[in-house]
């Protein structure tokens, strides 16, 4: 895939510009629907936020964003486009399954009752990356998949797989979920050895441990490394990744890091039963936080401007365009 689909068309990978890898204009867990008394705010409501974050992404210098929504995560595609169409923002969007414990497990296992679902998997992927989504025209530009705290279920591997197995078919790249900095080291190993070039993938949240020798494990493998939840201290504290990610820079890796803040701008329904709880948890979960408190702190722990630059602009470019990683030294 020498280029890239966007929510909005085709593009270079090297007309991306300043990115940012891992927020999200609106996801809605799996029985949302069904909480009708509590819709959340209507489509023009959610429309008018996420345009509001767009332009103050624009007003600080970035042009493009992924938002990995996978298909059972309440993912709107049409919707991702009209505000894309709106800014003038370039958006990649996502095919793909998210983990057992908060995806669509239910439908895929009573299917699976029947016959093996990773050749469904695989060709639903497949389709969506080369025709669009549904009758939308609207192509993923990547494929998501994801994992739960500390092992890979049997149903997971079967996405995985069926990932593996689209990514090759259509030359795709594919970037996850892992919870609690655990299992990237298996979800790199599954994914190469069904073909997929290790520098195609993003092992997304690396950042949710402050292990180094499990960080350099993965960028020695090849990989990118998702240090995509800045700003969410209550799952891990900030100034525990700024040191880890300082580290990695400093032992050469930092050519495989890739940024963001994994911030959510609407729900569907209302999954905090107490808005001030997500308020709380999102006071520094914005777009923004980077650059505007990490990026400083990187530099005052020893990266230069250069390397911190890189982390939004060069490594998301090298990642989507497929390029090589150097070796890295032992």
């Amino acid at each position: 895939m020498s280029e890239l689909a966007t929510v909005t068309g085709t593009i270079q990978p090297d007309a991306l510009g300043r990115t940012l890898m891992h927020e999200h204009l609106m996801i809605g867990y799996a029985g949302w629907e069904s909480h009708t008394t509590h819709p959340g705010p209507d489509r023009d409501e959610r429309f008018a936020i996420c345009v509001d974050k767009i332009e103050e992404m624009k007003a600080a210098g970035f042009s493009s964003m992924l938002d990995p929504c996978p298909s059972d995560l309440g993912r709107d595609v049409e919707f991702i486009a009209e505000v894309a169409q709106k800014t003038g923002f370039q958006i990649v969007c996502a095919t793909g399954l998210y983990k057992q414990s908060e995806g669509g497990l239910p439908y895929w296992h009573f299917r699976g009752q029947f016959s093996d679902v990773t050749n469904a998997m695989a060709e639903l992927f497949e389709k969506e990356l080369t025709e669009g989504v549904g009758s939308t025209g609207i192509r993923p530009g990547i494929i998501k998949v994801a994992t739960g705290p500390g092992k890979m279920t049997d149903y997971e591997r079967q996405v995985f797989n069926a990932a593996a197995k689209a990514s090759v078919a259509v030359g795709a790249p594919i970037t996850t979920h892992t919870d609690r900095g655990t299992v990237g080291d298996l979800q790199q190993e599954v994914l190469t050895a069904g073909g997929v070039p290790a520098h195609r993938i993003v092992i997304g949240h690396s950042c949710g441990t402050s292990d180094h020798d499990y960080h350099m494990g993965l960028a020695r493998g090849g990989s990118y490394l998702g240090f995509d939840r800045f700003g969410l201290d209550p799952i891990h504290p900030d100034a525990e990744r700024i040191s880890s990610l300082a580290a990695l820079i400093e032992k050469g890796a930092g050519d495989r890091v890739v940024v963001s803040h994994d911030s959510v701008w609407c729900w569907r329904g209302a999954p905090f039963p107490d808005p001030a709880m997500w308020k709380a948890l999102t006071e520094k979960n914005h777009p923004l936080h980077f650059s505007q408190e990490i990026a400083p702190k990187l530099i005052e722990a020893g990266a230069s401007q250069a390397q911190v630059d890189a982390l939004t602009i060069d490594n998301p470019r090298r990642f989507f365009a497929g390029e090589k990683l150097a070796t890295l030294s032992a």
